[in-house]
């Protein structure tokens, strides 16, 4: 079969080559060549090094990581909708969602039938996420007469698990666009962008349309339902407004509190983690950083107190499982791209983000959660950082040499 396929993308490819008759559309051709095999153009000697993994391989080992995560994020966004269905005394839903879920029901005890209603609301997200960004990304290469780049692939799946379950289908269109245009593609695509397109889209949902972006109406799928999301029980009250309203540490760890479609399920998360870190695909310093800058924040506030400030005294391990630290940590912060690119600049780089991820959940009344400001402000320094390393290498080196000489 494979045989089968190579000869009919060979077949194909004059009709798009130069001169073809599809000649404007080679771009598609050549994404769609490219998914199944490797490039022919490539290099065989020295001085480059052969390996076995090329961009597009990197970003579908990114995207199989998220797959836990997306599995939990189904399961728990339909095991909301239906606990709050059963409070409220609703025996389903009326819209087209129903056709789908009714073969599986409601019931908040089966996992089959709270996945399926969970997918019905993420898979809608995801496809306007993917199309609406793949058109940006089509047209920006068809009018640079480049290849379509493969970082849509992996902002498209990240964009989709970070947004709230009931964010309205129009504003994720908004978002991705926001974040694909302006993010990514006015600096000149994938490797020229220094912020994180998903997170950028994000943040300008965030800020453009913050009554479906936060507060206690946007973390259930069920019309009419409130519930608070850990993080604002913790700014209201510290840890004690967290278990008070029925939240337990192992919840927010496993992932079945209310919150955003991916970020809820740490222990999803960390399994992407290790196969990300394991294929050399993450690079480790920058989310122990991030965790560390995290810890000693954490501690230090803890240590200060607050009169009335309860959020000063919540525990890091707490901070580690709210809202979407983890997700951040595993697959935000270590974006290739907007990270910083030396060793020692990385260890900078994730403490960065662990320490302005804890700044501004305690100390800024406004935003409960800090993950996304945090990491789009240490993507604006991560450059600097970079290039004080290099100075002090090349700081080093130098006093070497003369002490040599």
């Amino acid at each position: 079969m494979a045989k089968g396929l190579r000869g009919f993308l060979d077949r194909m490819h004059p009709l798009f080559a130069k001169g073809g008759k599809f000649e404007k559309y080679y771009v598609l051709y050549e994404m769609v060549d490219t998914i199944f095999y490797s490039p022919g153009d490539v290099t065989r000697g020295a001085p480059h090094v052969r390996d076995g993994i090329d961009l597009k391989r990197t970003m579908i080992y990114v995207w199989l990581a998220t797959f836990p995560a997306i599995l939990m994020g189904a399961w728990n966004v339909g095991f909301q909708a239906n606990v709050a269905l059963a409070s409220m005394g609703a025996e389903g839903i009326d819209s087209w969602r129903a056709m789908f879920i009714a073969p599986f029901g409601y019931d908040a005890s089966n996992h089959l039938a709270n996945v399926v209603h969970g997918l019905t609301y993420w898979i809608p997200i995801y496809f306007v996420t993917f199309v609406v960004g793949g058109l940006w990304e089509v047209l920006f290469a068809g009018v640079r007469n480049h290849e379509v780049n493969e970082g849509f692939f992996v902002t498209s799946i990240l964009f989709s698990l970070i947004l709230a379950p009931t964010t309205p289908l129009w504003q994720v269109a908004l978002g991705i666009s926001f974040g694909v245009v302006i993010g990514k593609e006015i600096f000149g695509g994938t490797g020229k962008n220094f912020l994180n397109p998903a997170l950028v889209g994000r943040a300008f949902l965030y800020f453009a349309y913050p009554a479906q972006q936060s507060g206690d109406q946007v973390w259930v799928a069920a019309d009419g339902y409130t519930q608070a999301s850990a993080l604002s029980m913790a700014a209201e009250g510290g840890v004690s407004s967290i278990t008070d309203g029925g939240i337990t540490w192992m919840q927010t760890f496993i992932g079945s509190v209310p919150g955003s479609v991916g970020e809820v399920s740490t222990i999803a998360i960390l399994i992407g983690g290790a196969f990300l870190m394991y294929t050399g695909i993450a690079n480790y310093r920058i989310t122990l950083g991030m965790f560390a800058g995290m810890i000693g924040t954490v501690l230090l506030f803890n240590l200060i107190g607050g009169e009335g400030e309860p959020y000063f005294d919540v525990p890091w391990y707490w901070h580690f499982t709210m809202g979407g630290f983890a997700f951040g940590a595993v697959f935000m912060a270590t974006d290739p791209v907007s990270s910083s690119h030396t060793n020692a600049g990385r260890w900078i780089f994730g403490a960065l983000c662990g320490f302005m991820t804890v700044l501004i959940r305690v100390v800024n009344p406004a935003f409960p959660e800090g993950v996304m400001l945090a990491i789009l402000f240490a993507n604006i320094f991560a450059p600097l950082i970079d290039y004080f390393v290099m100075r002090a290498n090349m700081r080093r080196r130098e006093a070497r040499t003369l002490t040599a000489a």
